[in-house]
């Protein structure tokens, strides 16, 4: 991949990862305070937890493009105590490692790296739609766990059954 190809590449991605992260943060607002600790199973996260990993995980991978390699996960968002504090940390955060990518060289963009002791070796700008679809994964999980609690699935990729347009 050329540095030129990893720019306009980079700057695609980001441009659908700002869109992505607007329908990810209404399904994180549609988690209602008081089903926070809803389940649908033994094995599955809890709801906030789930948001909280969701959030966390894609800053943490968008950050391994902008370092070029491993990225600790925040730990911050972990002593968030609700989903609405997740939104605000999430939109303040996103806006931050954003930036970060769009000041990236093109140079750093195409650069291969490797995490995780390997398991993922690809160019840095890979990363950016690993990391979107990652979160997008894990958004459908948590749209899932809405009806069962109460709740109702805010529009995604358009209306939803539960929205009025």
């Amino acid at each position: 991949m050329t540095p030129h190809d990893a720019k306009a590449i980079a700057d695609f991605l980001i441009g659908n990862v700002m869109m992505e992260s607007a329908a990810t943060k209404r399904v994180f607002a549609a988690v209602p305070t008081d089903k926070h600790d809803y389940s649908p199973d033994d094995k599955s996260m809890n709801a906030l937890d789930l948001v909280k990993h969701t959030a966390g995980a894609e800053i943490m991978i968008l950050e391994m493009a902008n370092v070029g390699g491993d990225a600790a996960f925040p730990e911050a968002v972990n002593a968030l105590g609700s989903a609405a504090e997740v939104v605000e940390w999430f939109d303040k955060e996103l806006t931050a490692v954003i930036g970060r990518l769009q000041a990236k060289s093109p140079e750093d963009l195409a650069a291969v790296i490797s995490v995780w002791g390997g398991a993922f070796t690809m160019p840095a700008v890979n990363f950016i739609g690993f990391a979107m679809g990652h979160s997008v994964h894990h958004r459908g999980q948590l749209s899932a766990y809405l009806r069962p609690m109460g709740a109702k699935v805010p529009s995604i990729y358009g209306p939803s059954g539960d929205s009025a347009s």
